[in-house]
């Protein structure tokens, strides 16, 4: 009775072989085991199908929760699944190659609610061209967020024809692409609600007086954030930037031309800004007086930026008192030093995060930041000649609200880190990386000292520094242009952002490594918004 239907039919079997060897009469298999199988499927009861009984709601939000690989299985367990797994997925991000456009009608019959849409092609493969985009826009017409990457086929006509199409949109996000002017202007007269514009490497924008200006068209309203990177002339975006009256978010990046006058008039215009980001900008002190004028701006970057003086930083200290977090980058040109640093402790007491890279200060300006700011939370100290055992003693002793502090390729030793076992009651992490004098016993002891305190200890050999907000750029893309979690379940046409390639992730591991400030203050400030939210 114990043996199962398997068992007792391979024993018949063996006994009908001997049988066979034996005698040549026929053998009849025992029906012994079928009616163990009968039994079985007799037992056998199923129970109630409750997923069956979930309305198409609550499986979409169930759907929603999981992540992109989990979905795709979903879909593949039953054409209900299968339907309600499409209407409810709101992100898209797909391989926008040229063989795209004859799955465009089949793909968003099925993704009909996509808001956010994620279109990258690979640099060496042909695009897809305007018809594509206009079949898209045609089947979405309440997308809010559009990301192109590489999309080099596209005209300024097939942009024209989209921002018709979709004019609710609030995010665009354009890298690599050769339309120009004329389909930017398109994308500012029609979408009256975009909030934020983010242009990279944009090819159409021509150089010269001859460029046509870009904006600002209805979107200037509305505008929020404005991102220029790798321009060859972005001063054509003056009139965007001039009429954008409630922008609060402007980000330079190596955009050619000077742009000291145009900062005059934007920043007479545009008064209500409260973060600002130059990188290698041909931009000196008059630049920097003229951004004074914005007297709620509370973030700061000045990266590299060469022309760029105490007497600079000092006009933004003296009017921009509200100012938390300040990034400088002095490029080791000792330009900014005590001077500028000095007057930031003195007028801006709510300075929360500071990062000096390439700067030089003494114990003057130190001891004048640790003791002003009392609200300073994150310190970083990179490729800094002067930022010694007396400098990191002075913090240790007097900046009581510091809890992250990152030291790289400074002159400190072990001496200095041991001021930090009886200083700064609220640190929860200290990174040192490339301070030779640093040893790891000494980490041993602070972590003994300190058991709450998170030491991070590389004493690798010094290296140029080159720390700067874009040298995280790649790092920035995979997080700041927000992965298209959801993906479609064609391997072929769906780009998936877990399915990078191991020599792609190792280099993010180079990148990251190098670039070790950018990479650790992204993540601080990636956990204090976490928490205050």
């Amino acid at each position: 009775m114990g043996q199962s239907a398997s068992t007792a039919l391979i024993t018949s079997r063996r006994d009908s072989n001997r049988s066979s060897h034996r005698s040549k009469s026929k053998f009849t298999v025992p029906i012994i085991p079928m009616q163990v199988e009968e039994q079985t499927e007799f037992t056998f009861c199923e129970g109630p199908d409750y997923i069956s009984d979930l309305p198409d709601e609550c499986l979409a939000c169930i759907f929603q929760s999981l992540n992109s690989g989990d979905r795709k299985r979903c879909s593949l367990v039953c054409r209900r699944w299968l339907r309600i797994e499409g209407q409810s997925r709101h992100r898209l991000s797909l391989n926008a190659q040229s063989d795209l456009l004859p799955l465009v009608p089949f793909l968003f019959s099925r993704f009909d609610s996509v808001t956010k849409l994620a279109l990258k092609c690979d640099r060496r493969s042909t695009s897809i061209g305007d018809e594509a985009l206009v079949a898209i826009s045609s089947r979405c017409r309440h997308l809010t967020r559009l990301k192109l990457r590489s999309c080099r086929e596209l005209t300024d006509a097939g942009m024209a024809a989209f921002a018709k199409n979709c004019k609710a949109l609030k995010k665009l996000s354009c890298g690599s692409c050769t339309f120009g002017a004329r389909g930017m202007n398109a994308i500012l007269d029609n979408c009256a609600s975009l909030e934020e514009l983010s242009l990279k490497r944009l090819r159409g924008i021509t150089d010269g007086a001859a460029a046509e200006p870009v904006g600002p068209g209805l979107a200037a309203a509305s505008l929020k954030t404005i991102c220029l990177k790798e321009l060859y002339n972005g001063q054509c975006f003056g009139p965007l930037i001039i009429g954008s009256k409630n922008l609060k978010t402007l980000k330079l990046f190596r955009c050619s031309g000077d742009w000291d006058k145009l900062l005059q008039v934007i920043s007479d215009r545009v008064t209500g800004m409260v973060e600002i980001h130059l990188e290698r900008l041909q931009v000196s002190d008059t630049g920097l007086a003229a951004i004074s004028n914005c007297l709620n701006l509370e973030i700061l970057h000045l990266v590299k930026t060469p022309e760029c003086t105490d007497m600079g930083l000092v006009s933004i200290a003296e009017r921009c008192r509200l100012l938390r977090k300040l990034h400088v980058d002095g490029w080791k040109t000792n330009r900014i030093g005590d001077d500028g640093l000095s007057a930031v402790a003195k007028y801006c007491p709510n300075l929360q995060e500071l990062v000096l890279i390439g700067v030089n200060p003494t114990k003057i300006s130190v001891e004048l930041l640790a003791s002003n700011c009392q609200n300073l939370e994150r310190l970083a100290l990179c490729g800094s000649d002067t930022v010694g055992d007396a400098e990191i003693s002075c913090i240790a002793a007097k900046c009581v609200a510091l809890k992250k502090l990152c030291i790289k390729s400074c002159p400190v030793s072990d001496h200095g880190m041991e001021a930090l076992a009886n200083g700064c009651p609220n640190l929860v992490k200290v990174k040192v990386k490339k301070c030779r004098a640093v040893t790891y016993e000494c980490a041993d002891w602070l972590r003994t000292k300190r058991g709450s305190l998170a030491v991070n200890l590389d004493c690798g050999e010094p290296e140029h520094q080159d720390a700067s907000a874009s040298d995280g750029g790649l790092l920035e893309n995979v997080v700041e242009f927000h992965s298209v979690a959801n993906q479609m379940p064609l391997p072929s046409i769906a780009s998936s952002s877990t399915g990078r390639s191991t020599s792609f992730k190792s280099r993010l591991g180079l990148l990251s490594g190098k670039h070790l400030v950018a990479c650790t203050l992204r993540r601080w400030s990636g956990g204090n918004s976490s928490s205050r939210g």
